[in-house]
């Protein structure tokens, strides 16, 4: 019985001994499992404190490339020219400085040149970028004249680059002229071209500042042509022809208008005395198409005008002699001119004009009228154009008179008058060609 009882306190003592291991290691386990919780949760929050603090360094760092602006990339100044040489070669510098018209600095102790003392290319090209103006017309101001010239350059398409080629302007309102300031020396040289443009009524003189002196290696000749501007100065060259003889009551429109029934005129010049404005009867002019000078020389020459005869033939300066045979149909030049009975008249009439037969009937009535107060007409012809065949002699009246001295009269008469406002210009016609209908 004992030892039933002493087995049974065994047994209750192992399964004591068992429950208080189990205990303890339950406890053990579930400490652990805390600790873990616990590193679980602290690395969480480590790890939301560094997104924390990564996100608010990254805001940190955007806000300062949006504060801070982006230094614009250095450009580089390699074969670059300085404001003012634009237009200049380094040659055609070295040939200034050579020249002198480039004032150097000073150096320093030392040969150093301090910067301040360079010479600034706008200074330096000053004159060569400066234009004088004259002949203005009344009341101009110099906004109107900078306005007007960057206009007229853009319009003639001689601005070089975008924005306005004039930048200043300076007027003398007492002797009446003006200094225009251009940003580059090739636009000054291109403006050269507008000399005799009219403004309000008035033939502006573009001419070059008086202490202006050529640039070594920039040419000076200028080719430039506007249509419908006259330059009022006729360089010396071949073309250039002298026409003598010149009434002294024709003024230089009525002068001009003579000349241009040959061609258009690129460049004139009425020569006037300089105390009283008057003309001295003669002029100089050249034309824009050079292969008609000939024929204008052969045109005008020995025409009467009122009671003078033109002298009409190449200046001197550069000139070729004047063919011995020109070939102009109905006109013999090779001789001197003498009077026949039919008579010539020119640049009175335009082809338009001549379309509409009521027009024509009107204006060949009129010529009818004026011309036989001169003496007996026995015939008269305006050639007409035609749209199936080509007709000579379209812009010319021809007139037949009864002898060549009432022609001459008439000649005497016309020559220089006004029709339509146009200046007549007249000229024999031989009589053979005319009673052939061969009119040109």
């Amino acid at each position: 019985m004992s030892e039933i009882q002493q087995s049974v306190n065994d047994s209750i003592s192992e399964l004591r001994n068992d429950a208080t291991k189990n205990s303890s290691d339950s406890k053990k386990r579930s400490r652990s499992r805390s600790r873990d919780r616990d590193r679980r949760r602290r690395s969480r929050s480590r790890s939301r404190d560094r997104r924390r603090r990564r996100s608010r360094s990254r805001e940190r760092r955007d806000e300062k490339k949006i504060s801070k602006p982006s230094r614009p990339k250095r450009q580089t100044l390699w074969d670059k020219a300085p404001k003012g040489y634009e237009d200049i070669t380094p040659v055609q510098f070295k040939s200034m400085r050579a020249a002198g018209q480039v004032e150097m600095p000073t150096p320093l102790s030392g040969g150093v040149i301090p910067a301040t003392a360079l010479p600034q290319g706008a200074q330096m090209t000053m004159q060569a970028r400066r234009l004088y103006c004259g002949n203005l017309p009344f009341g101009i101001t110099e906004d109107l004249m900078i306005d007007f010239f960057n206009a007229k350059m853009r319009e003639s398409d001689l601005a070089r680059n975008s924005g306005n080629p004039v930048l200043a302007c300076q007027i003398n309102l007492e002797k009446n002229f003006a200094f225009l300031e251009f940003r580059s020396v090739e636009e000054t040289t291109l403006a050269m071209a507008f000399d005799g443009i009219i403004l309000q009524g008035q033939a502006l003189k573009i001419r070059r500042p008086k202490d202006y002196h050529p640039i070594p290696g920039i040419t000076e000749t200028q080719q430039t042509h506007i249509p419908g501007v006259v330059s009022t100065v006729v360089p010396d060259t071949e073309n250039k022809v002298f026409i003598g003889g010149l009434p002294n009551y024709l003024n230089e429109d009525q002068v001009k208008e003579l000349l241009s029934a040959f061609g258009e005129l690129r460049a004139f010049n009425l020569v006037k005395d300089s105390a009283t404005g008057l003309s001295k009867g003669y002029a100089f002019c050249e034309y824009v198409d050079i292969g008609i000078t000939d024929v204008a020389i052969a045109g005008m020459n020995g025409m009467q005008l009122g009671d003078k005869k033109l002298v009409v033939q190449r200046a001197s300066v550069g000139s070729k002699s004047m063919p011995a045979q020109l070939t102009i149909p109905g006109f013999d030049f090779s001789k001197e001119i003498q009077s026949t009975n039919v008579l010539c008249l020119m640049n009175m009439i335009t082809p338009e004009e001549l379309m509409d037969d009521e027009d024509y009937d009107e204006i060949f009535d009129d010529i009818r009228e004026e011309c036989s107060k001169f003496g007996r007409i026995r015939s008269l012809q305006i050639p007409r154009p035609s749209q199936e065949h080509q007709v000579s002699g379209v812009g010319k009246i021809f007139i037949e008179y009864a002898t060549p001295n009432e022609a001459k009269a008439a000649s005497e008469a016309l020559a220089g008058r006004k029709f339509a406002s146009r200046v007549v210009v007249t000229s024999y016609y031989d009589p053979d060609k005319y009673y052939r209908s061969e009119l040109a």
